[in-house]
């Protein structure tokens, strides 16, 4: 075996196990047990029997020995797993490129956004609106789209990254409500985009940071969630504009290698389009907020992540819109 291919291999692996741990026994009408198990979700022979594959076969698939399991087989596992939308369909992709079936990698990703994306920024004022690469780095954005991520535009260009912002900027640890559910799917959303690719320099640059800087972090990609995002709503509590709660849109843009644009509004007339809209001014005053919220890295101090939102969102299937 080439190290190219047991590369993907292992990246197969780590996704079997990793799905794996979140299925418990009770969740396969498999009977507990008795006494504490050594590892969480379903072992290994439990997993192949349901799959209807051999233990050994599938040892080997997990660590990588075995790159080319047929598609019934994955039909199988996927089955088992429970796996849906883009869980589903990501454990396709890694059993293609593990097998060479698909040696098709996303094209480089481009760092230069064109002026006809730059005029269109321009052109949906006073909406906010940005343009992200592959992996989140914010590339470019109008005015209103600026202001909505506070403090991230004091940091260097190339350190400009959502991901980054929202586990290791003071600010974005406390814009969004609520946090947790926010980072769950950024990272969910992460690993969806870079599983095909998961040694792109950009890519393992930015996990390898956040991996050492941010215990949550490491937590969630340790747990392969995946989950393709294509729009959705989130919830603020902005200094200068207040508490809202905005819609998104996010558009692919062409021959670009993964660049995304996303667009924020609110409904007319309502209050979340009245502090939406303070983001046009560059005056803006702070808003007082109604009560603290604390710190999130105080808050999680010692504890899990509550997960069971997004979990729920993997398990249905809906995580792409």
């Amino acid at each position: 075996m080439t190290a190219a291919a047991e590369a993907r291999g292992t990246e197969l692996g780590r996704y079997l196990k990793a799905r794996r741990a979140q299925v418990r026994p009770e969740d396969v009408g498999l009977p507990a047990g008795a006494g504490l198990r050594r590892t969480p979700g379903l072992r290994r022979e439990e997993l192949a029997a349901l799959a209807g594959v051999s233990v050994d076969y599938y040892i080997r698939l997990e660590r990588g020995r075995e790159t080319n399991p047929s598609p019934a087989v994955v039909d199988a596992l996927g089955r088992t797993l429970r796996l849906r939308g883009d869980g589903y369909e990501r454990l396709h992709e890694l059993a293609e490129l593990a097998s060479g079936r698909s040696s098709e990698l996303p094209a480089c990703s481009d760092h230069t956004v064109r002026d006809s994306v730059l005029r269109m920024l321009d052109s949906v004022r006073p909406l906010p609106a940005y343009v992200v690469s592959r992996y989140n780095r914010v590339l470019a954005a109008n005015p209103p789209g600026r202001r909505l991520m506070p403090g991230l535009w004091d940091w260097p260009e190339e350190r400009r990254n959502l991901t980054r912002y929202i586990f290791l900027h003071p600010v974005g640890r406390t814009l969004y409500e609520p946090w947790e559910e926010t980072v769950a799917l950024s990272v969910a959303h992460l690993r969806a985009v870079g599983g095909a690719d998961p040694d792109d320099p950009e890519l393992t640059a930015l996990v390898g940071e956040l991996m050492l800087k941010s215990p949550q972090f490491a937590r969630l990609w340790e747990r392969y969630d995946v989950c393709e995002r294509g729009g959705g709503q989130k919830s603020f509590r902005h200094p200068q504009a207040g508490p809202m709660t905005l819609t998104y849109e996010v558009m692919r843009l062409a021959r670009t290698g993964g660049q995304r644009m996303v667009v924020y509004q609110a409904a007319p007339g309502t209050p979340d389009e009245t502090a939406m809209l303070r983001l046009e001014s560059p005056d803006a005053r702070p808003v007082p907020m109604s009560s603290e919220r604390p710190e999130p890295a105080d808050a999680c101090a010692g504890q899990e992540l509550s997960y069971g939102s997004l979990a729920e969102r993997v398990d249905r299937g809906t995580c792409r819109r």
